[in-house]
């Protein structure tokens, strides 16, 4: 278990621009990612030196955003004026987690710009729009060359996430230490006093370290 990576709902400046804002904030490029046509979305992804990537997400005018839980949740947070919709831990058996939550995963797939399918499992966004503090789980398939995170510059990467939660309630979901998959990346909670969740995350950039 690992993290994978950060997603982030487009505000009202939809999906390029809020990646251009988030770009010019940290001196990085998103680069169009595609179309999640089960989930009714599109992203714009980021890769990170670390392994791990950010994405920008846009839910589409589609029936399935409708039905898909991930289009349901980044409606909502796009709907309240966008930013932080969660994180997500990559696991290499996700049946495992199926059987722990008692339910089973969904496949996820897009086509990249490049004409390439990225395809994975990915389980647990229900929880995540029940408690935003909890990630939900992903797993992928295919060739690990293809993984959005690949080719990230090496001084540019996830530094601390502050996250307004109970760090023993995700310790819980993940079945095991929250601190597991995020063993290099320094995890600041705060007591929540509204809605719970990431409230920003702070990245080391050759210009220095910059919160969102």
């Amino acid at each position: 278990m690992r993290l994978d990576h950060l997603s982030f709902a487009a505000g009202p400046d939809g999906l390029a621009g809020t990646a251009q804002r988030i770009s010019g904030l940290l001196g990085q490029e998103f680069t169009s990612g595609g179309i999640h046509p089960r989930f009714g979305t599109r992203n714009m992804t980021m890769p990170l030196g670390d392994g791990t990537y950010i994405e920008v997400v846009e839910v589409l005018d589609h029936p399935a955003s409708d039905k898909a839980p991930f289009g349901q949740a980044v409606r909502a947070r796009s709907a309240n004026g966008g930013g932080w919709l969660g994180w997500v831990v990559a696991v290499d058996d996700i049946s495992e987690v199926e059987e722990r939550l008692g339910r089973p995963a969904v496949l996820g797939n897009r086509h990249t710009p490049d004409g390439k399918e990225l395809t994975w499992k990915q389980i647990g966004v229900n929880g995540l729009m029940a408690d935003p503090q909890l990630p939900f789980f992903i797993e992928w398939s295919g060739d690990p060359a293809d993984h959005p995170g690949r080719g990230g510059a090496t001084d540019f990467s996830l530094a601390c996430l502050e996250i307004a939660g109970d760090p023993q309630r995700v310790s819980e979901w993940l079945g095991q230490t929250v601190e597991a998959p995020l063993e290099d990346v320094k995890v600041e909670w705060v007591a929540p006093h509204g809605t719970p969740g990431i409230i920003a995350a702070q990245f080391l950039t050759p210009s220095g370290l910059i919160r969102i």
